[in-house]
């Protein structure tokens, strides 16, 4: 297995994940236009952020995204894991956990990071069991939204 930083290459593989996320956690159908160009300006500006994929055999059977927001209370930056999918035939075997300990990682090289942070779907326990099993923890904040 090969954790690594996602090229621009791996972006189809990329677009799969999310719409199959979003319908398997959420139940939505992503317009594929919009969520194509979408992971490709990622690839096109560093500062929306970077994917991080696994790799067997040389398929892609897992990845997340990595967004940055800054914490003036801190003077560093928290890491947002989003766009969190793994096969489902590669389920059960320790995969998110690579992905994060390589995130970590690339964390700690940095020396500007003060935390990790995501959001998970109320209903999705699965998840939660796992990031709490890799030491995270429920936060005390709320998320409040409006979409345009």
């Amino acid at each position: 297995m090969n954790i690594r930083i996602a090229e621009k290459q791996d972006a189809p593989a990329l677009v799969e994940f999310n719409q199959a996320m979003a319908l398997e956690t959420e139940g939505k159908k992503l317009n594929s236009g919009v969520l194509q160009k979408g992971v490709e300006a990622v690839f096109e500006d560093e500062k929306k952020g970077f994917y991080v994929v696994a790799e067997m055999g040389g398929k892609i059977i897992g990845g997340l995204m990595i967004t940055f927001e800054w914490s003036d209370w801190r003077n560093a930056w928290f890491w947002w894991i989003q766009s969190v999918y793994i096969l489902p035939e590669y389920r059960g075997r320790s995969i998110y956990r690579l992905l994060y300990e390589y995130v970590k990682e690339k964390a700690n090289e940095s020396k500007n990071v003060c935390g990790f942070r995501l959001y998970v779907e109320k209903e999705n326990t699965n998840a939660q069991k796992v990031y709490e099993k890799l030491g995270m923890e429920s936060s005390h904040y709320l998320m409040y939204e409006e979409m345009i």
